[in-house]
């Protein structure tokens, strides 16, 4: 927890740095990323702790709120430092990393599926191969008998 809220302070200052210097939040380059993923670890991090315990963890609270004060801070940078228009452009860079996260996230899952439905198709593969195997022995055995008891 503490490490995500480093990690993200860290990207906020770089963030912040770049905005008040160039006017432009893609200055920053990968920090914004860095960000956006340590604020999402925080946030699901606390959304599992208040869906599995009756209390919540005044922690992942603070970082939280820690961050909402970051982005308030930012959001006026970016208003008063900032081009104009720069902070709907925030707004939407951040859906679109998150809806990329997301369809990232369900690509893995899809691949994850599709990578055990092939190895079950491969095991029972090798079980019809060995089914035909033993099969194809036993007739051999009993036509090997038979044979001996013909003479």
């Amino acid at each position: 927890m503490l490490l995500e809220l480093a990690a993200a302070n860290a990207a906020f200052a770089v963030i912040k740095e770049a905005v008040q210097n160039s006017g432009d939040i893609m200055a920053a380059g990968s920090k914004v990323f860095e960000y956006f993923d340590q604020k999402s670890a925080i946030q699901k991090k606390y959304e599992e702790k208040a869906k599995n315990s009756k209390s919540n963890d005044m922690e992942e609270f603070m970082a939280l709120e820690q961050l909402r004060l970051q982005e308030e801070e930012l959001r006026e940078r970016m208003v008063y430092a900032g081009r104009p228009g720069m902070w709907t452009d925030w707004l939407k860079f951040q859906a679109q990393a998150a809806r990329r996260r997301r369809e990232a996230k369900d690509a893995a899952v899809r691949e994850a599926i599709r990578r055990r439905e092939k190895l079950e198709q491969i095991a029972e593969y090798i079980a019809i191969g060995m089914a035909v195997i033993v099969l194809a022995g036993l007739m051999i055995g009993g036509l090997v008998i038979y044979m001996k008891h013909l003479r």
